[in-house]
């Protein structure tokens, strides 16, 4: 008898432990890896263009097993560094016209209160490890000093110490560190890479790969090489008017590149591009595959994305100052715990949705500073979008800058730059005309251009007109269009 009572104490006290164990596994915490890629369209990857021949196996995996973003942008900058407001909202959550001043005077680097309320800080108090290794330069300096962990450096070289593989090392080896030291505590890193930034410096193996070479001499070309990419279907020689902003650094002096808008200049730079994107990849997987091997993988909520598209030929541009969508729009992939898989949405966010999200899928309180949306409803498959209306900036040349609005299938951009000398307005149906191709592309379908001179689209483009004005005063736009009601001195700023 009493041998039976001791076998039935002890499946008690068995069964006891066991759900105790189980409820401490479940309330585990998640962790968290956000991959931030300099200067690449989302239109570079397979998710986004079937026909791009840029080889991500492991960026394609988060897409299968996570959900893709049809909709995700950068706000826009104020700043030719198109980065620097974006790291700046990414951080903060805070809109483009709400950031500290070093968003556009990047040498105001004074500690703002804001610096406290952004993501490593947040984190720090919330209980978790922070760490972070990305480029230096054209960033948040008070932002990126809050984490407990800090590995910058800027790396654009085609060898493993000075390139790609430098940031990947970093993660690594923090991630080596706590298992060794057995840390309990979740964490929270913030994985940068300085690619594919120009100067695009690839491995030598996949230079080769794509057909690209590191050309510097700007009295020859680059051969045409078959295994570069071909020419994007929006490519022209040169765009239809100035972009506004004089002696832009990524129209006319990035190496390889310069003035040139000649497919052989391009192609080799695509090829660049993507051999500097694969390689991004590459250290990607190596991340993964630790997480996968420490057993916390599963556990780890994963955000894959840009700081803004790029142009690279697209429109007859090479920059990120502009507003078409392979600028505009960033890739934008999530993967994690409870996450359905393989789903695809438009979503509609912005990059400052990304820190209350965080916060939401962290259990942690937003802070009153954040002005972004938390985007959990769509990835718990509440919602498809968190906003109908999307609003974009770009005034970091000549002022006022370009502006943009999109709803629906309808996208709206005005050029006012120059002081007056160029005024322009295009209105695009995305769903008729996704590439936004301009008369210069010579398409034959109707809505396959620009339709603001249209007359049949006039209900329309004023509609967007005044989209576009009810969005820059909900965002505290300091400047006005030349076709826009002035602002009064009493509410002006600039």
């Amino acid at each position: 008898m009493k041998t039976i009572y001791s076998i039935t104490i002890l499946a008690i006290c068995t069964i006891f432990f066991s759900c105790s164990e189980t409820k401490k596994k479940s309330k585990k915490r998640p962790n968290f890896l956000f991959v931030l890629v300099d200067d690449q369209s989302p239109f570079d990857l397979k998710t986004y263009d079937p026909n791009s021949i840029l080889e991500t196996p492991n960026i394609d995996r988060l897409a299968k097993e996570g959900v893709v973003f049809d909709q995700a942008r950068n706000m826009g900058s104020m700043n030719g560094a198109v980065c620097t407001p974006s790291r700046h909202m990414i951080m903060s959550g805070r809109t483009v016209w709400n950031l500290p001043p070093s968003a556009e005077f990047q040498k105001q680097t004074e500690p703002h209160f804001i610096d406290e309320q952004t993501m490593g800080a947040v984190f720090n108090n919330a209980g978790y490890k922070t760490m972070r290794t990305c480029k230096k330069g054209n960033s948040y300096p008070g932002a990126n000093r809050q984490f407990t962990v800090v590995k910058d450096a800027t790396k654009r070289g085609g060898t493993e110490e000075s390139g790609s593989a430098w940031h990947s090392k970093q993660v690594m080896e923090y991630l080596a560190n706590r298992k060794v030291t057995m840390e309990e505590d979740p964490f929270l890193i913030y994985f940068g890479f300085s690619h594919p930034h120009d100067t695009r410096n690839g491995t030598p193996e996949l230079l080769e790969k794509y057909g690209a070479v590191n050309h510097k001499d700007q009295n020859s070309f680059p051969e045409l090489n078959p295994k570069q990419p071909q020419l994007q279907d929006n490519y022209l020689e040169a765009h239809p008017f100035f972009h506004g902003h004089p002696d832009l650094r990524d129209e006319e002096r990035v190496s390889g590149v310069w003035k040139r808008r000649d497919e052989n200049s391009i192609r080799n730079e695509l090829g660049r591009e993507y051999a500097c994107s694969e390689n991004i990849d590459i250290q990607l997987g190596k991340v993964l595959k630790k997480l996968e091997e420490m057993g916390e993988l599963d556990n780890t909520y994963i955000i894959y994305t840009s700081d803004h598209g790029m142009s690279i030929g697209r429109h007859g541009l090479t920059g990120k100052q502009n507003l078409y969508e392979h600028t505009w729009r960033v890739p934008f992939i999530v993967k994690g715990p409870g996450i359905a898989s393989g789903k695809r949405v438009d979503g509609n966010v912005y990059l400052l949705d990304v820190l209350p999200t965080l916060c939401d899928l962290a259990g942690i309180k937003i802070p009153e500073t954040v002005q972004g949306t938390s985007f959990k409803p769509v990835l718990d498959g509440e919602k498809e979008t968190i906003r109908d209306v999307m609003y974009g900036v770009y005034a970091g040349g000549t002022k006022p800058g370009m502006r943009s609005v999109k709803k629906g299938d309808w996208k709206l951009i005005k050029y006012d730059v120059m002081d007056g000398a160029v005024r322009e307005t295009q209105l695009f149906n995305l769903k008729e005309n996704p590439n936004e191709y301009l008369p210069e592309h010579h398409k034959t379908g109707e809505m396959e251009t620009d339709l603001a001179e249209n007359p049949k689209y006039k209900e329309k483009l004023n509609e967007m007109e005044a989209l576009l004005l009810e969005q820059m005063i909900k965002n505290n736009d300091p400047y006005r269009l030349w076709d826009q009601p002035k602002k009064t001195a009493s509410n002006s700023s600039k």
